[in-house]
């Protein structure tokens, strides 16, 4: 299986690739791809570079163009993808049909992905994308179990890419309403839940902070608990009597149990989520993943867990806490 991996700018991509990645995945600095964060991303020059540098590896280039255009900026769109292929990427991972239509059109010689924020979850749908746009690869969304996994292993056009560790969203992917509705700004149109312009952290005498996103009070935290970057869904509210989190812990999606099971099914890639973390984050994560990846090709029959990966995965979790998710329901 191929581990694919995030690289939000130079370093992290070249330490993705030291780990052993197979495969990166990154985006433009703009709004095309759903991490446009501030500082994060790559320039013209530094895409270059970091290609250059991954091929010299063995390791493939994706760009992410996988958020939504509206019809007053497509040309933007339709501009990165001309662009990702004048640097010579091994794929695209796009999302919105007018994209990937655009892309089969001019560059058919470019690979596409269809990207999980294509929210893509039946047969029907995957063999729509396959048989209009020429994909040639899919990623699933976060929302399926591992049985639904297994079964559209069998019934799909194309090999089948799933999420393996990383920040894990409970919105369908390319559905999410709640930033837009607190903010105006969608992730799934301007490339960011909770846009940093609208974020403001407060400080307080006794070392406690509390964030508002747009002015709506997100969370508030105690002298020194951690807390990572304020979205609504992750927030904690006052319900009833209690102030808690009321739609979803913070948590991470770790599916490394369920390695064995997921290549017998046929899944291709695996991919590790977090183009917005850092270079430690990167070069660990990938390490364990790549360690994993290994000792099960070398010997399925004997493979297990080893308790330190367990503990590595667990440190670079949201909240330091992990979840098979959807993966693990009983009910699909």
């Amino acid at each position: 299986m191929q581990l694919v991996c995030p690289a939000g700018n130079l370093p992290a991509l070249q330490a993705a690739v030291d780990a052993g990645a197979n495969a990166v995945y990154v985006g433009f600095r703009d709004q095309t791809n759903a991490r446009a964060f501030p500082g994060l991303n790559f320039s013209d020059a530094d895409l270059r570079q970091g290609i250059d540098f991954a091929h010299k590896n063995n390791c493939k280039v994706y760009v992410a163009l996988n958020t939504y255009p509206d019809s007053a900026r497509i040309g933007e769109w339709q501009q990165a993808v001309d662009r990702a292929a004048s640097f010579g990427v091994d794929a695209i991972i796009a999302a919105e049909m007018s994209v990937l239509d655009y892309a089969a059109r001019m560059h058919p010689e470019m690979p596409r992905h269809l990207s999980v924020q294509g929210s893509a979850t039946t047969a029907p749908a995957l063999r729509y994308a396959y048989e209009r746009f020429g994909i040639s690869r899919a990623v699933l969304p976060r929302v399926l179990s591992v049985q639904q996994v297994e079964r559209l292993c069998q019934t799909s056009p194309v090999p089948l890419e799933v999420f393996a560790f990383g920040s894990l969203c409970i919105m369908v992917e390319g559905r999410c309403q709640l930033s837009s509705y607190v903010t105006g700004a969608s992730p799934n149109r301007h490339g960011v839940c909770s846009p940093a312009r609208f974020v403001r952290w407060d400080e307080y005498d006794d070392g406690s902070r509390s964030v508002r996103l747009n002015d709506v009070l997100i969370d508030r935290f105690k002298k020194d608990e951690p807390a990572g970057y304020p979205t609504v869904c992750k927030g904690r509210f006052a319900v009833g009597d209690e102030i808690f989190h009321a739609m979803e812990e913070p948590t991470s999606l770790n599916t490394l149990e369920l390695l064995p099971r997921l290549k017998q099914a046929g899944v291709v890639a695996l991919k590790i989520e977090g183009r917005q973390r850092g270079v430690a984050y990167v070069s660990s994560v990938t390490r364990i993943w790549r360690a994993a990846i290994d000792k099960l090709e070398a010997n399925p029959g004997r493979w297990a867990v080893e308790p330190n990966w367990q503990s590595v995965l667990s440190a670079h979790a949201e909240g330091h806490q992990t979840t098979l998710g959807p993966y693990h329901r009983a009910w699909h």
